[in-house]
């Protein structure tokens, strides 16, 4: 991981509107009474006449932005994960997406570490219910640099796209010098390995880092992958990775059911057997009130529990199907 002060993805979100305001003129930025938490602030203070508040009405601000977009403007709408999934679902997806609207929606505090917020406001279905929308684009970056690199990229193409940010700060996973590798749709070989590979989105990608330093000093070589967009999904890297490798743990800040598991076990039905994939994420619960780091523990989630993951599936006889 490059050696960097955690910066939480929110302010890389906010950061890069104020930089990329500069080159377009077209952009406009809305927000649901949230700019200081989403920080769209900077924005507001930059280009006050390019920024819409349309107060605590998330279904009014994605119809709206629909609106704007056709009108030939590119959109970033903002609220929490919660609110503008959660409020605006059907906004965003009959007339945003089924109209191709050129709408980001960029939500912040995503995920269990949304903290001491609770349940309420922990959304952990949000990238399900946006993977399941016809055309929409799906990201989930890991750190600061890859959440500039892919937002300047979902900005860059016409069509809706989701991008989902979380309140904490997050260690640097890339230098800066690594900026123009990311790449939308395509994943990240952040470690070679052929044991087993751990496939992380969001904030999990440094715990899965971690565990594979824990597991090489046992001898066990982990491959980490970073999938930051759900969709469209390299399959192509998570095939050769369930080719070369016996055992898939996914590691991931949401619902295993319709998040990053999901998509590669899909991907992976007809490869690996059953004991094969381990899936470490919310198992089918809401959440609660309490400290991120108490959380993670709690819901089995840090990086001791991916190291777990992995000795459990070693554990288990060798896959029949041999690469």
């Amino acid at each position: 991981m490059a050696d960097a002060k955690k910066i939480a993805t929110r302010e890389a979100y906010g950061q890069f509107l104020v930089e990329y305001g500069a080159e377009r003129e077209d952009l406009i930025v809305m927000n649901a009474d949230l700019s200081g938490s989403n920080k769209t602030d900077g924005f507001e203070k930059a280009y006050p006449e390019r920024f819409i508040e349309v107060g605590i009405a998330e279904q009014d601000m994605l119809a709206e932005a629909a609106g704007i977009a056709h009108s030939g403007h590119v959109v970033a709408a903002s609220s929490f994960a919660m609110f503008a999934v959660g409020r605006g679902y059907e906004m965003i997806r009959n007339t945003i997406a089924h109209t191709n609207a050129n709408v980001k929606v960029c939500a912040t505090h995503g995920g269990l570490t949304v903290g001491e917020d609770g349940a309420t406001h922990q959304p952990f279905e949000d990238i399900a219910l946006m993977r399941g929308i016809p055309g929409m684009t799906v990201i989930n970056p890991a750190d600061a640099v890859s959440s500039k690199a892919l937002l300047r990229q979902i900005f860059e193409m016409d069509g809706p796209a989701y991008a989902r940010f979380g309140r904490s700060g997050v260690p640097a996973i890339y230098d800066e010098s690594e900026a123009d590798l990311i790449e939308l749709g395509k994943g990240f070989t952040l470690r070679g390995g052929n044991d087993a590979t751990i496939i992380a989105t969001g904030i999990m990608v440094s715990k899965a880092l971690e565990a594979a330093d824990i597991l090489k000093q046992e001898k066990i070589n982990c491959r980490v992958i970073d999938i930051h967009t759900i969709k469209p999904i390299d399959s192509d890297l998570i095939k050769k990775a369930a080719y070369e490798t016996d055992y898939i743990v996914t590691a991931e800040e949401h619902s295993v059911i319709g998040g990053l598991g999901s998509a590669v076990a899909e991907i992976c039905a007809k490869r690996m057997p059953y004991d094969c994939i381990a899936m470490i994420g919310i198992q089918d619960t809401f959440g609660e009130s309490g400290k991120p780091d108490e959380l993670l523990e709690k819901y089995e989630m840090t990086t001791q529990d991916i190291v777990n993951a992995v000795k459990r599936l070693r554990s288990i006889d060798a896959p029949s199907a041999k690469r």
